[in-house]
């Protein structure tokens, strides 16, 4: 019980922390621009891991050390796949696409910007991709609600449902009041405990086991398939069509509305490169510690885990390896992780939903103070249902992110990259592109043809309709284009 007393005082130490943030930020936001990108005014070290932390979520604390922990160096190839999408994600699209939203009437979302970006006065463009984020996004935030169930039921012994409902009421909180600049400053600090935390439990678990060596050894000897990347948990070997759909988690990133808001958010296009540099570090340091986790965990761990559990493996190895406050504060980076995407993804649904529902068909006259206001009561719908979904306790939360994953990197993958590096693209290439690569998604998951990740036929499927769309369509007029050239001549 004083063990449970410890990490309890540890949590709630932080919780509050960063629910006084969130009240801090609340007498800052003064209207959208603040609520929703800060009025764009980011440094590098707090947009490079607040984008990270808002990334990776539970799903790197728990979901790949789950996967590492039954598949071994197997599950390395998502981690390959989401370093490399990391980096062409900041390397290719974070410069534009902060240049051109400031020039398409300093757009405050990615729906406004494709509406402004193509001139589009139907509101399609703001409707339509609107659909889309609120329908993933409610997936999406389901899973760090899911994590942060496991999370409590695990440390604690408390039921899940209450549990999803204690972890959901703090990421609200501070989301509700204090907007992207809350959520951006906390997303600081949750991305360095997360950073940390990842790193030490497998170093302290080896170093427990009698060092690396002596670790790598006995992992070996438990099941030397797990240092065989071809090799899955079956024993079977990696086909090309797993492997594909493994490494595809990469192209996602060119569509995640909770990363690329961070891009639009920086204070200048000069700030990015450094970004790059923090954030490619603080990317591939943590995902080789993900897998580690989960390596060293089969042989630190004497009680098998084994389905949904097997995602609990840093949990329960935190919980055996340190002493109640240390335990307290690295469980606490978990919680981080859940409440860092969580926050995010319930701010840019509810971005969607005060921006392109309410402010574009429900009440076009709505002034900023009002507008700000139905974001924060969207905030508590859309919690509301992602709790709903989330009440199952044997959902895997990498599942679920994968799902969301998808939906999003095939319905605004392919439509961002054309808008900001094929001026020949049209406003109805771009509808197109978007209906096409989210219902492809949605239908694919669902009789999971040839075992193939959704995301990729989903990727494709948009492109090809894209190209095709805009090329039967009558080419951008002069004023289009004229912007589009214009966005690779600024340097904001």
């Amino acid at each position: 019980m004083t063990h449970d007393l410890a990490i309890i005082n540890t949590f709630i130490l932080y919780i509050g922390l960063m629910m006084g943030i969130g009240v801090y930020y609340y007498r800052r936001t003064q209207n959208m621009s603040d609520y929703f990108l800060g009025n764009r005014k980011l440094g590098a070290w707090v947009t490079s891991l607040s984008a990270e932390a808002s990334d990776m979520s539970g799903w790197m604390l728990m979901g790949v050390p789950g996967f590492a922990y039954l598949a071994g160096l197997n599950a390395g190839w998502i981690a390959v796949g989401i370093a490399i999408g990391t980096w062409a994600n900041w390397r290719f699209v974070a410069a534009r696409l902060r240049k051109y939203t400031e020039l398409a009437g300093n757009a405050l979302t990615l729906p406004e910007f494709l509406q402004n970006r193509f001139r589009d006065k139907s509101g399609l463009l703001r409707t339509i991709p609107a659909v889309f984020i609120l329908i993933f996004f409610i997936i999406y935030t389901s899973s760090g609600f899911v994590s942060a169930g496991k999370l409590f039921e695990t440390v604690f012994g408390v039921p899940y449902e209450y549990a999803i409902f204690i972890g959901a009421g703090s990421v609200v909180f501070y989301t509700l009041v204090g907007g992207f600049l809350a959520v951006s400053r906390t997303d600081f600090i949750q991305g360095v405990m997360m950073f940390f935390a990842i790193l030490i439990v497998p170093i302290c678990a080896a170093m427990s086991l009698g060092g690396f060596g002596t670790t790598i050894s006995a992992i070996d000897s438990f099941k030397s398939s797990m240092f065989q990347p071809f090799l899955k948990p079956d024993g079977s070997t990696l086909g090309m069509i797993e492997l594909i759909s493994l490494l595809a988690w990469g192209i996602g990133y060119f569509g995640q509305p909770h990363i690329l808001v961070r891009f639009m958010a920086i204070k200048s296009t000069k700030e990015i490169p450094q970004a790059t540099h923090i954030a490619m570090t603080w990317v591939i340091l943590s995902l080789m510690a993900a897998v580690a986790v989960g390596m060293v965990g089969t042989v630190y761990l004497t009680a098998p885990l084994e389905g949904t559990a097997s995602e609990t493996v840093f949990l329960v190895m935190t919980n055996q390896l340190f002493p109640p406050v240390i335990a307290g504060l690295i469980l606490s980076a978990v919680l981080a992780a859940i409440m860092s995407t969580a926050s995010s993804q319930l701010l840019v649904a509810a971005s969607a939903f005060a921006q392109d529902f309410y402010h574009t068909i429900i009440r076009k006259d709505a002034d900023q103070k009002e507008l700000v206001w139905i974001s924060r009561a969207s905030v508590l719908i859309i919690a509301s249902l992602a709790i709903f979904l989330g009440l199952n306790p044997n959902s895997f939360i990498l599942d679920m992110v994968a799902y969301a994953w998808a939906g999003f990197g095939a319905a605004f993958g392919p439509a961002i990259l054309m808008s900001l590096f094929w001026k020949r693209t049209t406003r109805n290439g771009v509808l197109a592109g978007i209906i096409v690569g989210g219902v492809t998604v949605l239908v694919w998951k669902q009789f999971e043809f040839l075992g193939l990740y959704e995301i990729v036929p989903g990727f494709i499927f948009s492109l090809i309709a894209i190209c095709i769309a805009s090329l039967m369509d009558k080419e951008p007029s002069k004023e289009l284009t004229d912007t589009f050239e214009l966005v690779g001549k600024s340097k904001i």
